[in-house]
């Protein structure tokens, strides 16, 4: 990797992230300038739900067709080498294949039933992490008869991590809002994963989420049917997340096991819903990179609370206060209360801050972690 590519794939990164994309776009344009420093045969990068890190969507390169319903299988259906999850507790969140196998990729059930298939050899993968939640994740590719990729482009992967997770975070709260409340939509996914049944509201929700009805699983329906049937023999939790449709309205997807007379059968019901403000409220507000203080006051603002109010409830002096609301206008991008209420709860939108991560891996209200 030279340096001079390093350095200009580096500075288009910065500004990238700089520039207000929407995460598709800025995913699209962290493919373009990766090419500068790290050759490759495809990649694939999207956001994760900081709340449970499941993936939430992606951006890629063509892949030779590469089966991703497989590919959310792998990821958490069952135990492998290098899963985002495992990845994301680890101090470098960035790993390549052939090391973590010592040369032997095919001990990887990911690499024998999927990259070996569509001719795709080495693997570099890493997560996008801050304060220790992760808010998105890459893989870049090789094809079967070049090099393998090197500890110095692991490390250039795990230096840009920082500009990286800043870019994807604040990508899910620059596109425009048009939250409509249509009522939640179910669907029935069956063993082979395809929906058998749904209501109504199912086949616009499914659409939007980029999927088709009775053809086609949408990436995150995929992932949360995925996760509920978990690894066999162990037991899971309702798997949830929040992301960003199509329209741009925020939704909220959740996935449980069906019974039947007899017990558990093999499908799957999923449902799709507005996500209300106890769960987008906390996530918008981590996305503009707020330090736990400023979030504190940020709850106060949006409860109506005054400077001094917020002053003896945080045990801060006023111009403390003012300190930190200075601070966090100038992340949000806005220059009065009013307007960072509106930017936040945007229309009709009121509820709480809970930045405590609860048992199942979802938003309490226990305050902030």
């Amino acid at each position: 990797m030279k340096t001079y590519h390093a350095d200009s794939a580096r500075a288009g990164l910065e500004a990238a992230a700089a520039a207000g994309l929407s995460w598709e776009d800025f995913g699209l344009t962290v493919i373009e300038l990766l090419e500068r420093a790290i050759p490759n045969d495809g990649v694939c990068l999207g956001p994760a739900d900081p709340a449970t890190s499941l993936l939430t969507g992606r951006v890629k390169t063509d892949l030779n067709g590469a089966d991703e319903v497989a590919f959310v299988q792998h990821e958490y259906g069952a135990p492998d080498i290098n899963r985002f999850s495992d990845l994301a507790q680890r101090q470098v969140g960035v790993s390549i294949l052939d090391e973590a196998t010592g040369g032997r990729p095919e001990l990887s059930a990911r690499h024998r039933d999927m990259m070996a298939t569509v001719n795709l050899r080495h693997e570099m993968r890493g997560t996008l992490r801050s304060e220790r939640r992760m808010w998105g994740f890459y893989t870049i590719y090789r094809e079967l008869g070049r090099s393998g990729f090197s500890p110095a482009e692991a490390e250039f992967m795990h230096r840009l991590e920082p500009l990286l997770t800043r870019g994807m975070r604040r990508g899910l709260i620059t596109t425009s809002i048009q939250q409509q409340d249509s009522g939640a939509a179910v669907v029935i996914v069956n063993a082979a994963d395809q929906i058998t049944s749904a209501t109504a509201a199912a086949e616009d929700r499914i659409a939007d989420l980029g999927g088709a009805v009775w053809s086609r699983l949408p990436i995150a329906v995929a992932i949360v049917v995925s996760a509920a049937r978990g690894v066999p023999g162990l037991a899971t939790q309702v798997p949830r997340m929040r992301l960003r449709s199509r329209s741009g309205q925020w939704l909220a997807v959740h996935a449980a096991p069906v019974r039947g007379p007899h017990g558990l059968t093999p499908d799957i019901a999923v449902t799709i819903e507005p996500a209300g403000p106890a769960a987008v409220i906390p996530l918008i507000v981590a996305a503009y990179g707020l330090t736990e203080r400023e979030r504190s006051v940020v709850q106060q603002v949006l409860s109506g609370a005054s400077t001094n109010q917020i002053a003896q409830r945080l045990q801060l002096s006023p111009y403390t206060v003012q300190d930190h609301l200075k601070a966090v206008f100038d992340k949000v991008g806005v220059s009065s209360r009013r307007e960072l209420s509106g930017r936040i709860f945007f229309d009709h939108y009121a509820g709480r801050l809970g930045e405590q991560v609860g048992a199942d891996g979802w938003f309490s209200d226990g305050g902030p972690s």
